[in-house]
């Protein structure tokens, strides 16, 4: 997976700044540190889009095509010239079910009207605005699909079917852990796949030169060498060929459109691949010291990619913050190394294809459970804790609404509870009382007066004396929403029915 958490937005890893220099070389070619960075960031996109495929329960190739397209098209396209798209985890929970309830010629129409709806959001100049969404959202969104990541590829490593819901999933595990230990296929399967973790978590430790050598690809390449050195009986990849794989979508799909469901499936697709690859977009940025991103041209890029998936009824994309970030490492300086990272995969997929046949399914299970858990941002809810509560609860109550309802949903109570807590934090207004024993009370309300605020309110001026005459005075008030006008009417007619002085208030206009 590729994205996780920064400042600005998710981020998998930390990696140092660089430098980024202007391109130097021979004038019409790209750079030769764009050729050696091509590579390596092809070297690790080519795991994680087969595993991404593959999790997300349509064909492998298919993984490899959207990562193809996410280099060749969405790469020439302007917006963030270091940063490479392509088939992300964040994304696999949704596309898994969106495959399950309405089928993978469906998913094709999804990805295509997603691509549409993002050229639009750019050419309304949106694109800068998803840098509003509350990052303890996103944080939430994350560390929910991590959350439901981790629980279903652990059905994976096992050579297990998981249940379809996020909450069966994790309730499920420990007896479906029970009933692997009992299975010596089950047992294989699951020792594979933790293996392949256990080389994700141990190669930054080993020594330089063998790092150069990307750990995922390592990973698989290990776990498929032992599966066929030890005859493990373990699933492996089904193999049917790039052009076998691609199925664009029939006329007849376009007309579930109409479902009000796969509409839903739509925004949300638009909602969380814009503001990842926008999130991954400004974490790179602060990788070299080269151009910025330019978020409306970044967005309509998206856009044209997934558009282009979706004609071929291919996987979403997103920009990924891993192959970011190895690419800036690799050295790149232009936007030709991610145009040749998608050549190389094209040219892998073309030629061999079989290649990908050999590959553990255990083994891809493994590091997309490696990735779900970097995305679990557990050192920022810790300190969320300890500075922002309402932040932290936010993002809590966003990855749980995921795992125990649905990615959609999910995102909707995160961004709903993000705007009432902002409009309580906003809302503040102060009431202050005078009483000289003889004579008016006078009440003074200052500061921004909502109906949040308004219960409190309220209770302060019900508790004034009730055959005493009354001057409110609302002249220090920023600001007074209808409700609270109205209210405040109200009452003022209630007490003044007493019999004693109607209350005079007094106004700013």
């Amino acid at each position: 997976m590729s994205a996780r958490r920064g400042s600005a937005g998710p981020s998998s890893d930390s990696p140092c700044r660089g430098s980024h220099r202007k391109p130097a070389g021979t004038p019409g070619l790209p750079p030769r540190q764009d050729f050696a960075a091509s590579l390596v960031v092809f070297l690790v996109a080519l795991p994680l889009c087969v595993g991404v495929a593959v999790a997300s329960g349509v064909p492998a190739e298919l993984g490899l095509v959207t990562g193809i397209v996410g280099g060749v098209v969405t790469g020439l396209l302007p917006g963030s010239s270091l940063q490479v798209s392509g088939p992300a985890a964040g994304l696999t929970v949704l596309v898994f079910e969106a495959v399950q309830e309405y089928g993978l010629p469906v998913l094709g129409v999804i990805v295509l009207a997603t691509g549409l709806l993002q050229i639009l959001m750019g050419a309304l100049r949106w694109g800068r605005w998803f840098r509003a969404i509350s990052v303890a959202v996103v944080e939430g969104m994350l560390a929910g699909i991590g959350l439901v990541l981790i629980a279903g590829q652990l059905y994976s490593m096992a050579d297990r079917k998981a249940p379809a819901e996020g909450l069966a999933k994790i309730a499920g595990l420990p007896a479906m852990l029970a009933d692997a230990a009992g299975s010596p296929q089950a047992t294989a399967a699951l020792g594979l796949g933790g293996g392949t973790i256990a080389v994700l978590i141990l190669w930054k430790r080993l020594p330089k030169a063998i790092q150069t050598v990307p750990a995922p690809l390592a990973a698989v390449g290990l776990a498929t060498l032992a599966s066929v050195f030890l005859g493990m009986p373990v699933s492996k990849v089904e193999v049917r060929g790039l052009l076998g794989a691609v199925q664009p979508p029939s006329p007849g799909a376009f007309g579930e459109l109409i479902d009000v469901g796969v509409l839903g499936t739509v925004v949300a697709f638009t909602l969380i691949a814009s503001a990842e690859s926008l999130f991954s977009a400004a974490a790179v940025d602060r990788l070299h010291d080269g151009a910025r991103t330019h978020y409306d041209k970044e967005l309509m890029a998206q856009g044209a990619g997934n558009a282009v998936c979706g004609v071929l009824g291919a996987l979403p994309m997103t920009a990924v913050i891993v192959r970011s970030a190895a690419n800036v490492q690799a050295g790149a300086r232009t936007k030709a190394s991610r145009v040749l990272h998608g050549v190389w995969l094209l040219l892998f997929a073309a030629l061999l294809p079989a290649a990908l046949g050999v590959i553990p399914i255990p083994a891809l299970a493994g590091i997309l459970v490696y990735s779900g858990f970097k995305l679990i941002p557990a050192k920022e809810v810790a300190g969320l804790w300890r500075e922002h509560r309402g932040e932290a609860l936010i993002l809590v109550a966003t990855a749980v609404s995921i795992v125990a309802v649905s990615m959609f949903e999910g995102v909707l109570i995160g961004l709903a509870l993000a705007v009432v807590k902002t409009a309580w934090e906003t809302s503040h207004a102060r009431l202050e009382v005078i009483d000289k024993g003889a004579g008016p009370v006078q009440a003074y309300v200052s500061g921004n007066a909502t109906f949040l605020r308004l219960p409190t309110i309220l209770d302060s001026l019900e508790a004034l004396p009730k055959n005493r005459p009354i001057q409110l005075d609302l002249s220090g008030l920023h600001h007074l929403d209808h409700a609270c006008r109205t209210a405040l009417e109200n009452w003022a007619v209630r007490h003044s029915s007493a019999g004693i002085e109607p209350v005079k208030v007094t106004s700013s206009g």
